[in-house]
């Protein structure tokens, strides 16, 4: 093929944007959002990077809120690698029971603990690759505690964060790690874990599951997405929630 044949392809995009545009859309949309949640944080309760790290392994398959009901306790009990290392299992399954799947979390917990101290001396590693080797944490945790507890920039995929940038057209990808990637590649690097947070906040409070407050939702007009959900202003606003549900 000559170069006069040659024809350049666009690159496509999920709704049909030039890249540009859509880069433009999604950092608008992140504007809007933390506008609408200024205060959006790690909603899980801990004083540092161990708290965290146990705190966020709890949180599968639960509420923030939930975990943050057992985890006074279990840091009162076991409040480093250590003690965690060789803790009673009977005791941290009752201490955790209600945060559901206790008995395998328990020997994520306990295994944890082990890892910390043979390989890591105790101390909570600051970098993904190290901290995706220990037992019970994969990129997911892996973000939430380097972003959180060691300020280095990461995106977390949870159920919220892909609902919403599916919603928003930002990606179809279905894969957290390739929907990480191309979320990252549409903000700049220093707003992953603020937008991890904001998005996470608009998921909980307005974009939900099964039925979004589109007509109470300040990105509207920019979401393809619109309609999914109640559109009636007044009858969208009754659907908002103020806090996460427990």
């Amino acid at each position: 093929m000559s170069k006069v044949d040659t024809v350049i392809q666009p690159v496509e995009t999920p709704t049909g944007e030039t890249p540009l545009a859509l880069t433009r859309r999604a950092r608008r949309i992140y504007r809007l959002l933390a506008e609408r949640y200024p205060d959006a944080h790690c909603e899980l309760d801990f004083t540092n990077p161990f708290e965290l790290l146990v705190a966020t392994v709890l949180s599968a398959q639960t509420t923030d809120v939930r975990v943050n009901m057992v985890t006074p306790e279990l840091f009162r009990r076991y409040p480093d690698a250590e003690a965690l290392a060789g803790a009673d299992r009977t005791d941290v399954e009752t201490i955790i029971a209600s945060t559901g799947f206790f008995r395998a979390k328990t020997e994520s917990l306990l295994r944890l603990g082990v890892a910390l101290v043979e390989d890591h001396g105790g101390v909570v590693p600051g970098r993904m690759v190290d901290l995706v080797k220990l037992p019970g944490v994969g990129r997911k945790t892996a973000n939430v505690v380097l972003g959180n507890a060691f300020g280095v920039p990461g995106i977390t995929v949870d159920t919220h964060f892909g609902r919403l940038v599916r919603r928003f057209g930002w990606t179809t990808e279905e894969d957290p790690v390739k929907v990480e990637h191309a979320v990252g590649a549409l903000v700049p690097r220093k707003e992953w874990t603020q937008l991890s947070h904001v998005l996470i906040f608009h998921g909980r409070r307005t974009c939900h599951a099964k039925k979004p407050a589109c007509g109470a939702c300040p990105i509207a007009r920019l979401c393809p997405s619109y309609g999914t959900g109640e559109t009636d202003p007044d009858k969208a606003a009754k659907l908002v929630r103020t806090a996460p549900p427990r």
